[in-house]
Formats: C-alpha cells, sequence, structure tokens
C-alpha cells in the first residue's frame, strides 16, 4: 500500500509540474551557459535535498551547497529546529555570494521559517532568481514565521503536494511515512533530464567515480570549479 501511495505522489509531481519543470531548467540552462553556480539550500532533512544536488553521480559540476553545521539534526535535533527559526543565519551562511548569473535553489517542505524565507529574500534582492522546491500545501498551513514564504519569493515553484505534516500514511490519519524526501529528489532529477534535453552544449556533469574512467573525466571538472566551490576539496 504504502508503494502506491509512493507512486501516485510522484506521477503527481510530475505531472502537476511539467510546466515549472521546464521554467526550472531554464533557468539553470541560462546560468550554466553563463558560468555562473547553482547555489542549493536547505534546513533540517531538507539537507537531504541539498546532498542529492551536490557531486552526485550525474548530477550538476557547477552546484555550490550552503550549508551551516547548526542546520542538521546530526549535529542537534532540537539545535537543528531552532535554527532554521532564527532570523539572520541565511545572511550569515550567504554573505555576499549571489549574483545575477546564479541560480538559488530552496528545498523547503513548510516554506514558511526565516531560513529559507531570508536566502530566498536576499537572492531577490541580488537578481539571483530562486527555484523552490516546497509544498504550497504545508506553505499555506504552517504557522507563519518570516516576513513573508518562500512560494511568494520565488521565481520558479516545484510542488511537491507533500501534505501538511510530510507523513503520508495511513492515507486517512497520517503518522509516518514522510514523502518530502523522495519527492524533492525526484523534482530535481526532473529538472535535470529537462535541462539535459534541452541544452545545445555539454553540461557540466559529474562522473561515478566507480566507474572505468569515471576520475579522469572528473579531473577537469574539478579543476573548473574547485576554486569557486570549496566543499569539493
Amino acid at each position: 500500500m504504502i508503494g502506491d501511495l509512493v507512486t501516485r505522489a510522484i506521477r503527481d509531481a510530475e505531472t502537476g509540474n511539467g510546466t515549472e519543470i521546464r521554467q526550472a531548467a531554464e533557468l539553470v540552462l541560462a546560468c550554466v551557459r553563463a558560468d555562473g553556480l547553482v547555489y542549493t539550500a536547505g534546513a533540517g532533512h531538507s539537507l537531504a535535498a541539498v546532498a542529492e544536488t551536490f557531486y552526485r553521480a550525474g548530477g550538476l559540476a557547477c552546484v555550490y551547497p550552503l550549508y551551516h553545521p547548526e542546520l542538521l539534526p546530526l549535529h542537534g535535533a532540537r539545535a537543528s529546529t531552532g535554527a532554521e527559526r532564527r532570523s539572520g543565519l541565511a545572511a550569515e551562511v550567504l554573505g555576499d555570494a549571489l549574483t545575477p548569473r546564479d541560480v538559488l535553489v530552496v528545498f523547503s517542505t513548510s516554506g514558511v521559517n526565516p531560513y529559507p524565507v531570508e536566502l530566498a529574500m536576499a537572492a531577490c534582492a541580488a537578481g539571483t532568481p530562486v527555484l523552490a522546491v516546497t509544498s504550497r500545501a504545508s506553505a499555506t498551513e504552517a504557522p507563519r514565521r518570516a516576513a513573508s514564504t518562500l512560494p511568494e519569493q520565488a521565481d520558479v515553484v516545484l510542488d511537491t503536494g507533500v501534505r501538511p505534516g510530510d507523513a503520508s500514511f495511513p492515507p486517512d490519519a497520517p503518522r509516518t511515512a514522510a514523502l518530502s524526501t523522495v519527492l524533492n529528489a525526484f523534482l530535481w532529477n526532473c529538472v535535470l533530464a529537462q535541462l539535459g534535453t534541452m541544452a545545445d552544449f555539454d553540461v557540466p556533469l559529474w562522473r561515478s567515480s566507480n566507474v572505468s574512467g569515471g576520475d579522469e573525466a572528473n579531473a577537469a571538472l574539478f579543476e573548473r570549479y574547485l576554486p569557486r566551490v570549496p566543499a569539493l576539496r
């Protein structure tokens, strides 16, 4: 039964975001063409989506993951919740990194806490396009903790459709089986697949380091992006 739930959620996310997936791919394509960076961000379990975007076999090499240790539950569960609710952390993490040739991708299921909202607001001020991967239903029902919401600040919104609270099972009174991680990863890979069909040049993509020739193929990408993406060290 849970398999049916996941399959339906994935199908609905793809069909419900058809136009937006293309728009997101266009944003990323323009960024890659301009030799910009795709900044990716999230807090709590949305950091799993950030990991999916970074140094991933088949993934974009021009990704700059935004991260602060306090945002990761493994470094303190209650502290991570407090961190994403703390105004000012986004400015600390971002600094003056963003430029108009970049793209900011923010993963946040509720989209109402200061950290993701202030990231998006800073990007808007810098002229950087914002792609939000969020749940409109969750953002509507969640308590407002910031001056705006992530969907309100984004240029393109990919709606996961995750129900408020994230849990999906049992369907009539959900208590477990959160789907946001699965849907975040799926929608991001939809964008990458769309990007591949649209690009008229070789998009910088990582190869697996565990296949023949992978290390050699990746060497040029390290040379190109390591000076601009410290996390590639």
